[in-house]
């Protein structure tokens, strides 16, 4: 029983501190309007030596509430973003660092985050170091030429960096996507398979589908992009 006084007792607070906000609003807005007025029954020059002041006192209301209003939008979108790596730390069983650094990664190179995690699991399962037998290196596996292709320069040792292989990878997906006009299985199967043998397949009639696509994509309603 004390429980549930408490907890009326905290809900009895909670409604008067609202009651509170409402009625200084009020008072507020109901000052504002008392002002108004007594300016409309002022001589005309008084009113125009008090609308300055009048005017200086509503811009900085307006500068303050848009002040908070942009505070409180990136509160918001930090909150959004710390939920979103949560959700993909734990789903995956991996670090917030590295869910932070995928999710923030995909963002800026137009990937949608749960693809590039997908991506990254059946590529390297979240191994920074992965090698494969062919060479491809890292997190999204990209090989070398094609990684800087992306970012002139970019070392084999460069790519054992998480941000840097993340962007080359993602950013070499998002091409594909964009080359192949929004087809994401063909993009993926390129990314795993190589344009050349992709190709072939087609020009073949045959089906190029090696089961990768169905691998990343199982399950997955997206879009792929971000427009």
């Amino acid at each position: 029983m004390r429980q549930y006084k408490s907890e009326y007792a905290r809900r009895g607070e909670i409604e008067r501190r609202r009651a509170r906000w409402r009625n200084g609003i009020i008072a507020v807005l109901a000052c504002g309007v008392a002002v108004v007025a007594f300016e409309g029954h002022r001589p005309s020059e008084a009113r125009a030596e008090a609308m300055p002041l009048l005017v200086m006192g509503s811009s900085d209301l307006r500068n303050q509430l848009d002040e908070t209003r942009g505070k409180l939008d990136l509160a918001t979108a930090q909150l959004e973003r710390m939920q979103a790596v949560f959700a993909f730390s734990t789903r995956y069983h991996v670090a917030a660092d590295l869910a932070s650094s995928i999710y923030d990664v995909a963002l800026a190179e137009g990937i949608e985050p749960e693809l590039a995690f997908r991506l990254v699991r059946v590529e390297s399962e979240f191994n920074d170091h992965a090698l494969s037998p062919v060479g491809a290196v890292g997190l999204t596996q990209v090989m070398p030429a094609t990684a800087r292709f992306f970012v002139p320069g970019v070392t084999r040792d460069a790519l054992y960096d998480r941000e840097t292989n993340l962007r080359c990878g993602l950013r070499y997906l998002r091409a594909l996507v964009r080359e192949n006009h929004g087809n994401m299985k063909l993009a993926l199967l390129i990314y795993n398979r190589g344009e050349t043998a992709v190709n072939e397949s087609r020009q073949a009639g045959l089906d190029p589908s090696n089961g990768y696509e169905h691998l990343v994509m199982k399950g997955y309603k997206g879009k792929g992009v971000i427009d």
